[in-house]
């Protein structure tokens, strides 16, 4: 087989190829977009699999938020129970937006698949370098958060507590989200280790989720700023164009490919916004617990728990950084656009030709912002604030627990 044809049959597989790493993530969770042709018997199988997800969730997480309420413990013991409370919220919200958006993801795929048949095959490499971008971000995404999700999970659930019923001493593995005791008491066998083994799967279902929505994020991104990237080649080829109806045509679908661009950027606001704010205010104080628990474990050094917490605050700032990342390159490369035409030989153009980008122009500063629940802006500036905060709350909270 010649080069030529082994580089056509890669382009024509590009698009599965950077959108691999999302369909394992979403058929793991039998939130895939489901076709027309697609059998009943799957359709069944898939619903099952809902069911049986969002079952195991609620069954960990209503029971955990009756104990943090309504429990008669101390104030500390209780925020034990906060951390792996708020971190199944914020994938229940991603879980609800994967399950509910499944129509507008599937065509933000086929816009994907459209960009890479209507693109030149001369630009495709740009494409595919953003492509590749987009896979290692969603790749690295699940490593972290399923590893640093397992470790904390397994940390706590390993180890053994001893605990006395009149006479007689039981031991008991303890919960990562304790269970209110008036619903069951999952101190003893075999309730102990059915409850760990749900929640084993709700910590799967609620990391995948988030693994899910980030890695949905970062593809969408990576390959909007391809085509942005494109469309800054053609700008900088149209001041070439010698020929008057020549470089009219080529304004023509460049100004058409800008507006297909940013209603895909548009589209990726209108499904990420609701899963960015959850992740946002739900990272904000995961970390600042994830801070007060390292501080209050660190006299006593209990190695599995420190390293668990510093493994799962990397995660978490690893992860909504993914998120103000792409909020600003995503900006940047909007920006960039209207620079490059104004910057471009508009000179050499004719007259109605050179007019016809300040369109361009006027466009690109109207940037199309990704923001967290149309509250806050996803940028870099945005991510230092929540480390600021996370750490102010934290501040807050030992001198309220002092």
């Amino acid at each position: 087989m010649s080069d030529s044809k082994r580089i056509l049959i890669d382009f024509e597989n590009i698009n599965d190829y950077s959108i691999q790493l999302n369909r394992w993530f979403l058929i793991s969770l039998g939130a895939w977009p489901q076709t027309r042709s697609s059998s009943r018997i799957k359709k069944i199988v898939v619903s099952l699999q809902i069911f049986i997800f969002t079952s195991a969730v609620a069954i960990i997480m209503i029971p955990c938020m009756l104990y943090v309420w309504f429990e008669k413990e101390d104030i500390k013991t209780k925020l034990n129970a906060m951390l792996p409370l708020i971190h199944r919220i914020m994938g229940s919200v991603n879980y609800w937006m994967l399950l509910t958006r499944t129509k507008d993801i599937q065509l933000c795929i086929k816009h994907m698949e459209m960009d890479w048949k209507i693109v030149r095959r001369n630009d495709h490499e740009v494409m595919l370098q953003y492509a590749k971008i987009g896979r290692f971000m969603a790749g690295f995404c699940a490593m972290f958060m399923h590893g640093s999700t397992f470790i904390f999970t397994a940390a706590r659930a390993m180890r053994t507590t001893t605990f006395m019923v009149g006479n007689e001493t039981f031991r008991t593995h303890p919960m990562t989200c304790p269970v209110y005791s008036k619903i069951v008491d999952v101190r003893f066998n075999p309730a102990n280790q059915i409850m760990l083994g749900v929640q084993f799967l709700s910590a799967f279902v609620v990391g995948s989720s988030i693994i899910a929505t980030c890695s949905l994020a970062a593809v969408f991104a990576m390959h909007a700023c391809g085509q942005l990237n494109v469309l800054q080649t053609w700008l900088n080829e149209l001041a070439e164009e010698k020929k008057s109806h020549l470089a009219e045509k080529k304004l023509a679908t460049i100004v058409e490919h800008h507006w297909r661009v940013l209603s895909f950027i548009a589209q990726i606001e209108s499904i990420m916004h609701k899963a960015c704010l959850a992740e946002l205010l739900g990272c904000t104080l995961n970390m600042c617990l994830l801070g007060y628990y390292s501080i209050m474990n660190w006299a006593s050094f209990d190695g599995m728990k420190i390293i668990s917490y510093i493994i799962t605050y990397i995660s978490m700032s690893f992860n909504i950084f993914i998120f103000c990342y792409i909020g600003e390159v995503l900006a940047e490369q909007c920006r960039n656009v209207g620079q490059i035409a104004y910057m471009s030989n508009w000179y050499k153009l004719p007259h109605k030709t050179a007019l016809g980008l300040v369109l361009i122009i006027m466009q690109s500063s109207r940037v199309i912002k990704i923001t967290a629940g149309k509250l806050f802006r996803l940028s870099l500036a945005t991510f230092g604030d929540i480390i600021k905060t996370s750490l102010a709350y934290l501040n807050l909270l030992r001198t309220m627990t002092a």
